[in-house]
């Protein structure tokens, strides 16, 4: 026989997800952090000279992810945490479509509508 899925085992099955999610973002920065450290990087004395790229920011980010520099990593450390939340509603989402709970659907829907709508008016601009 079965067990049912309940709220209790929602609420700790999301309550481990945000866990893990800060727990690997904190990691991946630290060891970012670490590495640009490494690296020789100094904070320049005019943030103008910072280099950071106005146009084709996913490209860069993946080339200096690719050659494992410590800004690429703590980018993703910073990508991971932005991207817990948004995990969070579709476990919970999961979670709600298990318990037939369709008000909680409708609403997580409606918020993951509205996150994709700002992540890609962000993107935009």
């Amino acid at each position: 026989m079965r067990k049912e899925f309940t709220d209790l085992d929602l609420n700790r099955s999301v309550g481990n997800l945000l866990r893990l999610g800060v727990i690997l973002s904190v990691t991946t920065s630290l060891v970012g952090f670490i590495k640009l450290y490494l690296e020789g990087f100094e904070m320049p004395k005019n943030y103008d000279q910072l280099g950071i790229p106005s146009e084709n920011v996913w490209q860069s980010f993946w080339n200096s992810l690719k050659h494992f520099e410590g800004m690429g990593i703590i980018q993703l450390g910073i990508l991971l945490l932005i991207l817990t939340p948004l995990m969070r509603i579709i476990f919970a989402l999961i979670g709600y479509l298990k318990e037939k709970d369709y008000t909680y659907v409708v609403i997580s829907l409606i918020v993951l509508g509205i996150m994709f709508v700002s992540f890609i008016s962000g993107y935009a601009h």
